[in-house]
């Protein structure tokens, strides 16, 4: 997930660890354990060890920690299904990334920038796409808060991408 400035980014990555944490009835999807790096504590808002911010019955989070050593925490504790991290952008982000992902987790993970040429002209955010680790990369509208821009799927196979309808 991509975004121009900061204009509702980590709201939809909270919104998206809830549903994937608690289920969504209406299409019958199971609920997932997801595992949660909040480095800075911005998206479960923890206190006293209870998040404030409603994150899904079946979310474990690992707070004030970096993402690269949480990330791995995670995995090696937790069991997640999915691991979640605000604000991916270092070659130790990408070290645990990989790690999760050859572990069995899927990852949803969020980085700034503003098109599809940024995530090539990133080094760091280029090798997960080297590596295959991104399925789709969504794009949020710079002016409308949590909106959705674009939505783009990458071929594996040719590493192309292709934009979707939303």
């Amino acid at each position: 997930m991509y975004q121009h400035q900061v204009h509702g980014k980590t709201t939809l990555l909270r919104d998206i660890v809830r549903q994937v944490s608690s289920g969504i009835k209406e299409i019958k999807f199971k609920a997932l354990n997801v595992g949660v790096v909040d480095e800075r504590s911005e998206i479960s808002a923890m206190y006293k060890g209870m998040p404030q911010k409603d994150v899904g019955i079946k979310t474990d989070i690992i707070e004030n920690v970096s993402k690269d050593i949480g990330m791995r925490m995670l995995v090696r504790t937790m069991s997640p299904k999915v691991i979640v991290a605000d604000e991916i952008g270092n070659s130790e982000d990408v070290d645990a990334i990989n790690y999760a992902m050859c572990s069995g987790c899927k990852g949803i993970f969020t980085a700034h920038g503003t098109s599809f040429q940024d995530v090539y002209l990133n080094p760091i955010l280029k090798e997960l796409v080297n590596n295959h680790i991104f399925e789709k990369i969504i794009f949020l509208d710079n002016l409308k808060k949590g909106k959705i821009e674009k939505i783009y799927r990458i071929n594996k196979k040719t590493e192309e991408y292709e934009e979707m309808e939303l």
